[in-house]
């Protein structure tokens, strides 16, 4: 009789520049050679509808204009991709999740905690991560790394003041977060450090 596997939902998460399309792929390889069925995705996008939100989030938009089009992409996404992943025993690594919404668009854009916790929660049925792994970096860093990119959504655009709170909130979600949830990720060092270091962290969780 085979085994069983249980889905595991994984959330890299971080500013500008932090290297979590990088290490979203080294991850996916690593598990993916253990022998798991991995599901490799990321906010906004990975669906239609997400897609077109996308492009839509080139714009610049009233904050909660912003928020809902996030949204949007979220919940489809957890509908369509996430969920049925999990449901199969696969697991989902997905680059930004519901603490990116806590970071950018409250911390960074000064949105009501509570509203924001509301409505996301409807939009992704109360789903959490079993691991996040943020990878943190001075945002100047990360920044420069990201220098004339085409593709950066408006958030990505902003002023480093405004990049400065984002990683203040995501310090302190991680700092209030469950015991175990969290992992912080040293944004700095080379791609294979990195790895390493987040794959102490997988494992202890898959």
């Amino acid at each position: 009789m085979s085994e069983t596997r249980h889905g595991r939902f994984i959330v890299l998460e971080g500013g500008e520049g932090a290297g979590k399309t990088t290490l979203a792929r080294a991850l996916a390889e690593r598990l993916r050679e253990s022998g798991r069925d991995v599901v490799l995705t990321r906010e906004p996008g990975d669906t239609p509808a997400g897609e077109q939100v996308r492009e839509l989030l080139h714009l610049e938009l009233a904050p909660w204009a912003e928020v809902f089009a996030f949204l949007v992409a979220r919940a489809q996404l957890v509908a369509t991709v996430i969920r049925p992943a999990l449901a199969r025993g696969a697991v989902v690594i997905c680059d930004r999740f519901e603490a990116s919404t806590f970071a950018y668009q409250g911390w960074g854009r000064g949105l009501d905690f509570d509203e924001l916790e509301r409505v996301n929660r409807l939009a992704t049925g109360g789903l959490e991560p079993d691991l996040v792994l943020f990878l943190d970096l001075p945002p100047q860093v990360g920044l420069a790394r990201k220098t004339d990119e085409a593709e950066a959504l408006q958030t990505g655009k902003e002023e480093r003041a405004f990049h400065e709170r984002v990683r203040a909130g995501y310090l302190a979600l991680m700092e209030n977060a469950p015991a175990g949830r969290w992992a912080r990720i040293d944004g700095t060092q080379a791609p294979e450090a990195v790895a390493d270091d987040a794959w102490g962290a997988v494992k202890a969780v898959v």
